[in-house]
């Protein structure tokens, strides 16, 4: 195993409670409908007028999927009805139009990322519509400046569509993969062969995409530490640029789907960290870094190479390279942050539609960042991205005196410095071998809006 990542039993059970995984701070919670339209629109106008204006990045949720697999918990429609795909292309395409009137024409758009339900439910002819509609609005970036993104699920393309979505302009995709095991595909009602997703990966390095992901999920019923290593043979043989490894988070009352999975063939809770160690020992061992959180990554892929050079970023989607960016989000539910705000668009295809046809940009609800919330943001992002937080940069970035700032903070953390797993040093906070899996936890104790009982979200490790 590398010697920056440590599996340690007992204290990863101690640690295994319920947190938020900072995609933002403050976390969506705090969102209120009270940050409407015209906050939307200012937080736009603001960004233009910054000394100098970020890159675009646009993010757009496509909702349709043609089956239901049981363990999922996104906002999806499930519908053989390619009409309501091609209605609600529509409705985006006048969405992609009104937000893209908001930012300068020379703000170029260096980062796209179609995610859903299944972005490929659309052919491949809507997604080139789609593809015109935002070059036409937010001017794409030249081809060796962007980080355009898809997630595909094996079971709707051809390895001819596979070479046809590069031709669009996409050059890195990620496969839904989770697992090869056929008893828990029929569990989760997910089917999909091996061999259909190694052609279609051969098919990605064939056509020339810069980076192909695949995703995973342990936790899933039925599934063994014996199955799963044998879906770590195959995933490891097939090389992906990056691996995500998801862990299921089966809560039934809270998802109707999740219900369709008989629980008697949900594993026992020490199963997961079972399947967690055996994924990190697999992984590391083959050659993958972690990043951190879900995600290993080779050593050349970009994603190691930001790590390594203190560059890594993070946002909704998870870790990035690219620069901090204003992240667009277009389609129901999509979130995004524009300067000091973020933002969520309505959650209903109905509503979705309705605010369009007024002529009005789609966002419910919202927040606007004060002045501890960017300190703290900083802060998390740090422990997050770089496993270090310096005081120094944080104090002359915002006039603050750290240990005094966050003495709570500090206290909180002496307990996970007394296990190992953080440093607590003069000038600096420095997660440890043994912490990095913890990252969420350390998180936390910056995190001035989490209630120590709060149970909404999903467990730490």
């Amino acid at each position: 195993m590398q010697d920056d990542l440590l599996f340690d039993r007992p204290l990863v059970e101690k640690y295994d409670r319920p947190g938020p995984r900072y995609t933002s701070y403050p976390t969506a919670p705090q969102f209120h409908a009270a940050f409407a339209e015209d906050d939307y629109r200012a937080a736009a106008e603001r960004s233009n007028r910054a000394e100098t204006p970020k890159s675009l990045s646009v993010y757009v949720h496509i909702p349709f999927c043609k089956s239901l697999c049981y363990y999922c918990a996104c906002n999806k429609i499930i519908t053989h009805n390619t009409e309501r795909a091609a209605e609600y292309l529509e409705w985006l395409k006048q969405e992609i139009r009104v937000q893209g009137a908001l930012f300068d024409e020379s703000r170029r758009m260096t980062q796209l990322h179609l995610g859903g339900g299944t972005p490929t439910y659309l052919s491949n002819a809507q997604l080139g519509e789609l593809m015109a509609a935002l070059d036409e609005a937010f001017h794409f970036a030249p081809p060796a400046e962007r980080e355009f993104s898809l997630e595909v699920d094996p079971r709707t393309v051809t390895p001819e569509q596979i070479h046809e979505l590069h031709d669009l302009g996409f050059n890195r995709l990620s496969f839904g993969v989770q697992d090869f095991d056929l008893d828990v595909q029929k569990a989760v009602n997910r089917v999909q062969s091996e061999e259909d997703v190694v052609s279609l990966v051969h098919a990605a390095r064939e056509a020339g995409f810069e980076s192909v992901s695949v995703d995973l999920i342990y936790g899933l019923p039925l599934q063994t530490v014996a199955s799963f290593d044998a879906t770590l043979d195959k995933i490891i043989a097939l090389r992906p640029d990056r691996i995500a490894t998801y862990s299921y988070a089966h809560l039934p009352e809270l998802f109707k789907a999740q219900r369709l999975i008989r629980p008697e063939d949900m594993p026992p809770p020490e199963r997961k960290l079972e399947l967690l160690e055996l994924t990190i020992r697999r992984l590391t061992a083959a050659g993958y870094v972690y990043i951190g959180m879900d995600h290993f990554a080779l050593p050349d892929d970009e994603l190691s190479l930001a790590r390594e050079n203190g560059t890594l970023q993070r946002n909704f989607q998870g870790y990035s390279t690219h620069a901090d960016c204003d992240m667009i989000a277009l389609g129901i539910t999509s979130i995004g942050k524009v300067g000091d705000t973020y933002s969520q668009n309505v959650k209903e295809t109905a509503q979705y539609q309705h605010r369009l046809e007024e002529g009005r940009l789609p966002v419910f609800r919202g927040y606007r960042l004060n002045a501890d919330d960017r300190l703290r943001r900083d802060v998390i992002n740090a422990l997050m991205c770089h496993n270090r937080i310096d005081f120094a940069t944080i104090e002359a970035a915002h006039g603050i005196v750290f240990r005094d700032y966050f003495a709570d903070a500090l206290a909180q953390l002496q307990e996970m410095a007394d296990d190992g797993l953080l440093a607590i040093r003069e000038g600096e906070i420095e997660v440890l071998p043994a912490g990095r899996l913890m990252m969420r936890n350390a998180a936390m104790a910056f995190d001035a809006y989490l209630k120590p009982e709060e149970n909404r979200y999903s467990r730490t490790v």
